[in-house]
């Protein structure tokens, strides 16, 4: 069980802190001078390890709140070098360019396209279609899979995916690379669902609508993560 019992801040500037860490491309020393101007003294090391402690269990409760996403999947993978080796950062997002899942592996064969596609369809409904890249461990894991699921290679109609990795090379420049597989993953994991949880698409709202929903996503937020306990992912 997470608690805040002993913690010198309240859950509310906890909340925050991994708030602004997950939602902005910002680093734990420019959170900390955030604060500071705000009369909030607290070090990047206390920051860092709020963010490690409550990112996984503030974004599995998002997670199980969420409800159903979109019902066309785009797949694809993109090689990210982790301590000088590559690895490759496998993503899902819907037609609505919410992230429905990543995996990092040291592979893009049929083994890990299999892995992928199975820990997606197990966290999310079957959709009605599923489009990729013409890369053909897609083609044989699904076979793989017995998948009856209609599979879209046509070429350009894969880019909503390819542009949902520009957040993660933000990212990964700003940290100077990430540090190890399972930092990469931890990290990844939590940053998708919470700015799923707060990318509203703008521009297709009227401004009242978009204050709305706005309010209503900062008000879950607010409910999920000052709570006095929360449950482990």
């Amino acid at each position: 069980m997470k608690t805040y019992k002993r913690f010198r801040y309240p859950s509310e500037i906890i909340s925050h802190i991994v708030w602004l860490y997950h939602r902005f491309c910002l680093s734990f020393r420019d959170i900390e001078e955030l604060l500071a101007a705000r009369g909030i003294i607290v070090s990047y090391e206390a920051i860092r390890r709020w963010c490690l402690r409550f990112g996984q269990a503030y974004s599995a409760l998002l997670k199980k709140s969420q409800g159903r996403l979109g019902d066309q999947w785009f797949l694809d993978e993109v090689f990210i070098r982790i301590n000088g080796v590559q690895h490759y950062l496998w993503r899902a997002v819907d037609q609505d360019n919410n992230t429905l899942e990543i995996l990092v592996q040291a592979k893009r064969n049929k083994r890990s396209a299999l892995k992928f596609l199975r820990k997606l369809l197990k966290s999310n409904p079957v959709p009605n279609r599923i489009t990729t890249d013409k890369l053909r461990s897609y083609s044989a894991a699904l076979k793989v899979i017995g998948s009856s699921i209609p599979h879209d290679i046509d070429q350009y109609k894969n880019n909503i995916v390819e542009i949902s990795h520009q957040p993660t090379r933000q990212r990964e420049r700003q940290m100077r690379k990430f540090k190890s597989p399972g930092q990469a993953q931890r990290f990844l994991a939590c940053h998708a669902v919470i700015n799923n949880h707060f990318r509203l698409q703008r521009h297709l709202l009227k401004a009242k609508h978009y204050r709305f929903f706005r309010e209503r996503a900062f008000d879950m937020w607010s409910q999920i993560t000052c709570v006095q306990n929360l449950e482990m992912a």
